[in-house]
Formats: C-alpha cells, structure tokens, sequence
C-alpha cells in the first residue's frame, strides 16, 4: 500500500476532530509533509458528509452563486434553473393549454428532424453552459431545443448551445425572467429563439445575427397560415397546428 494511502488509513482511524492535535502534538507534518493535505481532506470529506441535504428550494440563499456541482447536490421536488450562478425558480406545474401546446410543437419539429442529423428534446433537459472562467454556473431547462452538434450530448442532457430553443409562456414568468432567459440565449449563441404566448396565440422567432437577436415578423394564429424558421428554411409548418386544442 503507498505510503499516503496507509497515512490516510491512520488518521481516518482517529475522531477527526482532533486529528489537528494529534498530527501537531507528535510532530507528523515534520515526518510526513504530505499528512497536512490528507488531512485536510479528511477534514473536508467529513464536512461534506454532515452538511444538511438540500431537499427544498427554501434552504437556498437567493443571494448566492452556485455551481452545477452544487445543482447535482440537491434533491428538490421543485423545478430550477440556475443562471450565472443565481437560482431562478421555475413556474409551478405548467397549465393543460402549455402542455398541449408544448406536445404539438414537439411533433412538428420530430416530423421534421426525424432521420437528419439534428435531436429534438423536451423539458425536463438540462442544458448547461459555461460561465467565462470555464465553470458551469447555468443549468437550463427550456421547453423544447433542437441540437445539431451532437458531440454537446451526454448522459446529463446538452453541454453547450442548442440551435433552436423553444419557450412557452406560463402566467408565471415574469417578464424579467423572460428578458434573463432573452439576454441569455443571444449572449451563449443560441442560433434560433422561439417565444410561444398561449393566450396571445402568437409565436415570436428572434435570429443571432452578429451576435444580436433580429425579431422576425410575429406570427398571429389566424392571422398568417403558416410559420417557417430562418436557420432551417424547410422546417414550415402549419400554425394552426401549434394551438390545436
């Protein structure tokens, strides 16, 4: 057994607590310099263990920033994103008509994207994006998003920019959290933004163009026939079948 391992097996055998007093009184960091770095992550393994499991949206400090390290930590019933670090509570269970709408879009965009190399997803998806330091410190869950560089999936959802994101209005967003979710996608590169408004029954497209989003003519059930996207020129469908109850 290297020598660290069987130094972190004798130290481990003590009350950790006191492990400071007993490395000092016998002069072990003078003898084995590398018994300060096991243990103090002894010290941090037994601090990790005794914290409180986050179980509620409650135990979390709004004024705090989070890692996704953090995120994969919590067992909360309630649906968050976190973005930049902030947490961002998402609306209580969507309505029937957001969840009717939500299946519509995501048959139209199936129908389109099947057997081409672009995935389609439904919330509950997290993508993840890099904060600039390189640390993941935003876990998103849009409605829909359609991925086109498939080497961004894993296991845990998308690692990067979606093409296309789609965004259902609920009677709970806020128009700041819409304006957040905005500046967000036009900042990480999201190619493509849909906002779909239920009672409106209008969908808005926006398109990344130098690095700004461009708002597109809005589309008005009964008003216009048929929508179209602007980065996949043949996805056209019918807009009647977005709101079909």
């Amino acid at each position: 057994m290297p020598r660290t391992q069987m130094l972190e097996a004798r130290l481990e055998s003590h009350n950790l607590s006191i492990l400071p007093v007993i490395c000092q009184k016998h002069k072990i960091f003078d003898f084995y310099p590398s018994a300060f770095n096991v243990m103090v992550n002894l010290l941090g393994i037994k601090q990790r263990t005794a914290m409180t499991t986050i179980t509620s949206i409650h135990q979390l400090d709004f004024d705090k920033e989070y890692t996704y390290a953090d995120y994969l930590t919590w067992r909360i019933k309630e649906k968050i994103e976190l973005i930049k670090g902030k947490i961002l509570a998402m609306s209580p269970a969507p309505l029937r008509r957001h969840q009717d709408i939500a299946q519509n879009m995501n048959q139209i965009l199936f129908r389109h994207f099947y057997k081409k190399p672009c995935k389609v997803y439904f919330a509950p998806f997290d993508v993840r994006l890099y904060s600039p330091s390189k640390e993941i410190t935003t876990v998103v869950q849009p409605d829909l998003c359609v991925v086109c560089d498939l080497s961004k999936l894993d296991d845990k959802g998308c690692l990067g920019s979606p093409d296309l994101v789609v965004e259902i209005v609920s009677p709970g967003n806020s128009k700041k959290e819409m304006g957040i979710k905005f500046d967000l996608y036009q900042e990480v590169g999201v190619r493509e933004y849909w906002i779909i408004n239920p009672l409106e029954e209008t969908l808005l497209i926006y398109v990344l163009k130098d690095g700004k989003y461009v708002g597109e003519r809005p589309y008005a059930r009964g008003e216009i026939a048929t929508a179209s996207s602007v980065i996949f020129p043949e996805l056209i469908f019918d807009l009647e079948a977005v709101f079909l109850e």
